[in-house]
């Protein structure tokens, strides 16, 4: 694939001076990437066989690198030891936004046992994909990620206090060409870097708010889809920064503007990929299907509170699920129907499910995790899903609801059996303490809302 590297061509790129530089990086819990830019010399000689090393205290601080007591990975009393990176050599490509550049993705591992780091995302993810293959599956996914584009930097935006900040246009841009020509001069740039950097791009269109876009880049295998999806978060936060521009993939970053999804495709085929094994013939509502399907909407849509955190995982994040507001408000499934947070569309080899609950800032591998280990459950114990709603979403009564807030859906989190079977009783409490932690820093914060609706008549 265009952009990929074995590690015979870096050598080839490195000799002709083409790349020096390596990016050594993994995710952490919030999906960002971190590690080391290394010479190339020194990845060749040393780090493709040996890999390298990081502070496990990593996947135990909060966004500020706060460090977070409480954690059992880690901690003042463990001393906060190194995690062994390994490089995934498949995930090697060249960053061609980056001046001669190429960038690797790392598994984590107990610096002396070698055994993967459970609460790693991409440890998380592969192992449900590895529960996946033993039941006898595989399985296709994409993630559409809508963000804003704004008229400023990072910096000035830091330090106008991320207040009265110019989006890059002045009025909703849905599918609007004209809009979208004058904000080519990023996003062309874009599609053509993540195009020759092993990111297949099949498309990108204005979205429904002022400057908000969304790229979407072609279904794959679901570990593929996650990393590809990281590299492009990053990637796009640096071409922006490249041309003093800025992007934000806050679920909610204004009031008053429509939330940005990160909307999850998947599709269950046989572990050769040769089948869609959602297709089949049993009429269920307005569509043709397996049980295979059924089941397994069936334990998504059972499991859906409990996952909520891994698609919703800040406080922010709960403010965009509005009526009306293209997100989800309640639990229910429909056949092309974008009131529904779960959308089934194709047929054929194309039929797949379409869930609407996560945000733009979603961690894609705790996302396709927790969404595995939900289907899984409901084909191994033939969960079936309610029937097929129709009509408006939206203006239902009876139908159950998405969680109002992160303490609701962390509570689902926490007496969720499924998931500690899953992913181990550990990597759930793991994650508990984070969401827990990411809502006491929230809680102790005076907002702007307060200061103008106190301040004075308080």
């Amino acid at each position: 694939m265009k952009g990929m590297l074995t590690v015979d061509q870096l050598k080839q790129k490195v000799a002709s001076g083409d790349i020096d530089t390596v990016i050594v990086a993994f995710p952490d819990q919030y999906g960002k990437l971190m590690g080391k830019r290394c010479t190339a010399s020194f990845f060749l000689d040393a780090v493709t066989s040996e890999g390298m090393h990081a502070c496990d205290y990593i996947l135990t601080v909060d966004m500020e690198m706060d460090v977070i007591p409480g954690y059992k990975l880690a901690s003042w009393e463990k001393g906060y030891g190194d995690f062994h990176c390994r490089p995934d050599l498949s995930t090697l490509r060249q960053t061609t936004w980056l001046e001669k550049t190429a960038l690797v993705l790392c598994d984590l591992e107990n610096d002396k046992t070698h055994a993967p780091v459970a609460p790693a995302p991409r440890t998380m993810l592969k192992h449900q994909l590895s529960r996946m293959e033993a039941a006898g599956f595989g399985a296709y996914g994409a993630s559409e990620l809508e963000y804003f584009i704004f008229d400023e930097t990072y910096e000035s935006a830091f330090n106008k206090g991320y207040h009265n900040l110019k989006t890059f246009g002045n009025y909703i841009e849905d599918y609007h060409i004209f809009q979208g020509t004058k904000e080519e001069r990023l996003n062309a740039q874009i599609r053509h870097h993540m195009d020759a950097s092993g990111i297949p791009v099949e498309s990108s269109k204005g979205e429904w708010g002022p400057g908000q876009h969304e790229l979407n880049f072609r279904y794959a295998k679901i570990l593929d889809m996650c990393d590809r999806h990281v590299i492009y978060k990053q990637g796009v936060k640096e071409i922006a920064h490249a041309q003093n521009l800025a992007v934000t993939f806050m679920a909610k970053w204004r009031t008053d503007l429509a939330g940005s999804s990160m909307h999850v495709h998947l599709s269950l085929w046989d572990k050769d990929y040769k089948e869609n094994v959602f297709v089949g013939d049993k009429e269920f509502g307005p569509i043709k299907c397996s049980d295979r399907f059924r089941y397994f909407l069936g334990g998504w849509m059972k499991h859906i509170r409990a996952i909520t955190p891994f698609y919703a995982p800040y406080p922010t994040s709960y403010k965009r699920y509005l009526s009306q507001s293209w997100a989800p408000t309640s639990i229910a499934w429909s056949h092309d129907n974008r009131t529904a947070g779960f959308r089934v569309v194709g047929e054929g080899k194309s039929l797949r499910i379409e869930a609407r609950f996560p945000g733009a800032d979603a961690n894609p591998y705790l996302a396709f995790a927790a969404t595995i280990a939900a289907g899984l459950d409901g084909i191994k114990n033939q969960i079936e899903p309610p029937p097929v709603f129709q009509g408006d979403v939206y203006s239902a009564r009876d139908l159950p609801k998405v969680p109002a807030n992160l303490p609701e859906a962390v509570s689902h989190l926490e007496s969720s059996d499924m998931l500690k079977e899953a992913f181990g009783a550990d990597v759930v409490e793991h994650y508990v303490h984070y969401f827990k932690t990411e809502q006491a820093k929230f809680d102790q914060v005076v907002t702007d809302w307060e200061r103008a609706r106190y301040f004075e008549r308080a």
